[in-house]
């Protein structure tokens, strides 16, 4: 066995408290019911990534999860981590629909490589950048609520906020953006459906937003996701980007979304379709002119430090959405980016993604 190869695949139970639910058009989560795991190489070296399944956004679930990553078991041990997209090809085949379970072998994979060569994750994918500004979530909920939030996030230094819609009446969607843009009024707004809306609905909302003052910046996966003529027409008239987030688990899907003309942006999340393939779809928006944007589910600071470490290594990307640590109740890990308000700092991170846990060494 070679030193980088993979001795020992670890799987644990990775259950974080979140402050409040994190609710979307799909249904609410009161608890982020992840799982950490981990690649120990020969040489002694121990690669960490975490698994975040969603089940209001695409029915993964925990247990679905696990089960995925002990069916690859026997393909991940004894793999060597140079070798790490003949891996993701082989995990794509083996377990296509486990997209968060992709992502975390992956993503320790990858960590356990860099850790072994002492370079940082966001230098080997490009190194173009250490910095980003993220914006901010304000979930399904109140309009009290929203008013709330969003004067606190404007408070601390966060420009765009991004509004759960799609879960309520659209009269409940618009006083949640009245609320929004009265207390924040100098915000940019992304309006994200989770695919809870049709496109007149979207177009409808959208113009009654904008007489209400609201900037909207960005409609995020207005329709649901095989409504691809759904997505060209507000493409089409919208005026503004729109996202594709559940219309987009592939590359093949990109290209697809981008010969249909039904997106202008590219929302990458590795924890729906796993870090290899978030560079491959990267790749298709870029040929295609498609704006980039980079987000992830209910993740801790550990898997979203390593989609940080993908958007500032490529660089460009016009739209960044990790803000869920900043939803947990409790932060399980120590290292990863440095984060004040909205920004977020890479540079401190010396080897790998910076993250580690006293839970495995």
């Amino acid at each position: 066995m070679l030193p980088s190869s993979i001795r020992r695949l670890s799987i644990e139970t990775l259950d974080i408290p979140l402050r409040e639910p994190f609710g979307i058009s799909g249904g609410a989560q009161e608890i982020a019911a992840n799982l950490l795991v981990g690649v120990h190489l020969a040489d002694g070296t121990v690669g960490i990534g975490e698994a975040a399944p969603f089940p209001a956004f695409n029915g993964e679930t925990q247990a679905s999860t696990r089960a995925a990553l002990e069916a690859v078991r026997a393909q991940v041990e004894g793999a060597d981590v140079h070798a790490y997209r003949r891996l993701a090809a082989t995990l794509k085949a083996a377990i296509p629909e486990a997209g968060a379970a992709r992502c975390a072998i992956e993503t320790a994979v990858l960590d356990a490589l860099t850790r072994r060569a002492k370079v940082p994750l966001w230098a080997f994918f490009g190194g173009v950048e250490t910095a980003l500004r993220t914006d901010i979530t304000i979930t399904t909920g109140t309009e009290e609520h929203a008013r709330q939030a969003a004067s606190r996030h404007a408070a601390t230094g966060f420009d765009m906020l991004k509004i759960k819609i799609g879960g309520s009446t659209q009269e409940a969607d618009l006083a949640r953006i009245a609320a929004v843009t009265a207390a924040a009024p100098e915000c940019a707004l992304i309006l994200d459906a989770n695919g809870g809306l049709t496109a007149e609905a979207t177009l409808d909302l959208l113009a009654r937003a904008r007489d209400l003052g609201a900037r909207v910046a960005l409609l995020e996966q207005p329709v649901p996701r095989e409504d691809l003529e759904g997505m060209r027409e507000v493409v089409r008239r919208a005026g503004v980007d729109v996202a594709a987030d559940e219309s987009l688990t592939s590359a093949a899907e990109a290209v697809r979304l981008a010969a249909a003309g039904a997106a202008t942006v590219l929302n990458l999340k590795p924890m729906k379709h796993g870090l290899v393939e978030a560079l491959d779809i990267a790749a298709v928006g870029r040929a295609a002119g498609l704006g980039l944007m980079i987000g992830g589910l209910v993740e801790s600071v550990l898997a979203m430090t390593t989609s940080a470490c993908l958007a500032a290594g490529l660089g460009g990307f016009r739209f960044v959405d990790l803000d869920t640590p900043l939803f947990l109740a409790e932060n399980p890990f120590t290292g990863g980016f440095a984060q004040r308000g909205p920004h977020l700092d890479l540079s401190g991170i010396d080897a790998g993604h910076g993250v580690r846990s006293d839970r495995l060494t």
